[in-house]
């Protein structure tokens, strides 16, 4: 393709969107989910696998692979793309909330942060120009700015403050970047859950210009509730014809009513962490694998899926390999999920494009049998 990542907006019912994201590695149909992939890989899963989910575009992590194995290691390799065998586009977040959340690791000043690994102890420097130039070694599709997020709670002048920084840097990043066909940066708006900051940021966002936009700062411990407050006058905020990507989101309810309100790119480690720890995401709730009344249950893990754990295996099966802590228990239920996540998506797309999107948001959400999911895992836990 010629010129930078672009995105096409193919309909609107509503706040909802349907649009398509055109990338160096393909065309992604948004609302997108997008697994995590921490460390160059999404856990307990190969790339055939995430692919065989339906999943287009993954995420990786900019501080975990400037620690091991290193972004110019990466790069000499080939770039991520190759290193874990992934051929579809790739977003790699800055790494400003891994080192932000160091707090006893790290000091910050107007420049970019200093920081002592976690794993060895070893002294790091991180600045907007340093993020991009190793999101560029590892060959990002979608390059996202070097910010501060917030913390929840924060008072308004600390929100103003952390906002205005990122804002710098968002200026400093967009500086940094190397243009190339297909590929594109994004800007991260911020200004915790008060509207008179979420509008001067996007405000400065607007004005430097990017090929997308993110909605920082959220899912930091304000709850849904505040979440889809501070939403509702966030997302109206940003550029129409650009896309938009919440960040570190989230349960499937939490989609749902963000993609109601304009949101089109999503990522979270709820997927592939439920995998590990025995829950299942299914068309009627969440379901506790481990649970003894599934020992005997030879149905499937959900009847309306067509993933490899629930074609193949039953309840009994799975809650067994969970309880004998047998690798492969975690392997799928993390396929199941990923699958689970992406099945959603697809579903509101298609009912976007059918202007029903109320109707199927609805009747998704009243064959739970949990109304209330497990609470999203805090960002601060940055393994997929």
């Amino acid at each position: 393709m010629n010129g930078p990542l672009s995105f096409t907006l193919q309909a609107r019912d509503g706040g909802a969107r349907a649009g398509t994201l055109h990338t160096a590695h393909g065309d992604v149909p948004t609302p997108v989910f997008m697994p995590v992939g921490t460390a160059g890989t999404v856990k307990a899963m190969t790339a055939d696998a995430v692919r065989s989910t339906g999943a287009r575009m993954v995420l990786g992590n900019t501080y975990h692979l400037m620690l091991r194995p290193g972004a110019e290691r990466v790069g000499r390799l080939g770039g991520l793309h190759k290193l874990m065998d992934w051929h579809g586009p790739i977003l790699t977040d800055s790494g400003g909330f891994q080192v932000m959340s160091l707090s006893g690791l790290r000091k910050m000043d107007a420049d970019g942060v200093t920081f002592q690994s976690h794993i060895d102890g070893s002294k790091h420097r991180l600045t907007p120009e340093r993020s991009i130039e190793i999101q560029h070694h590892l060959d990002a599709d979608v390059t996202m700015c070097f910010d501060e997020c917030t913390p929840f709670p924060a008072t308004e002048e600390q929100a103003a403050s952390s906002m205005r920084l990122s804002m710098r840097w968002a200026a400093r990043s967009r500086e940094a970047f190397r243009p190339r066909d297909g590929y594109g940066l994004f800007g991260i708006q911020q200004g915790s859950t008060f509207e008179s900051l979420r509008a001067e940021s996007a405000r400065a966002l607007t004005e430097i210009g990017f090929e997308g936009y993110a909605i920082g700062g959220l899912a930091v411990g304000e709850g849904q509730q505040e979440m889809f407050r501070t939403l509702d006058f966030s997302v109206p905020m940003l550029p129409q014809e650009k896309p938009r990507y919440l960040m570190g989101v989230g349960t499937p309810a939490d989609i749902i009513g963000a993609v109601a309100r304009g949101v089109d790119m999503f990522d979270c480690v709820i997927p592939t962490r439920s995998g590990r720890t025995g829950r299942a995401y299914t068309s009627r709730g969440v379901m506790n694998m481990r649970n003894a009344r599934h020992a005997d249950d030879a149905s499937a893990i959900d009847p309306e899926c067509d993933c490899l754990a629930c074609v193949r295996h039953s309840r009994a099966y799975i809650q067994h390999l969970i309880r004998a802590e047998e690798m492969l228990g975690p392997m799928l239920l993390t396929w199941h999920n990923i699958r689970y996540f992406q099945t959603l998506t697809a579903r509101l797309r298609a009912a976007i494009l059918e202007n029903r999107f109320d109707a199927e948001a609805a009747a998704i959400a009243a064959k739970w049998e949990t109304t209330a999911p497990p609470e999203p895992p805090s960002k601060e836990e940055t393994t997929s």
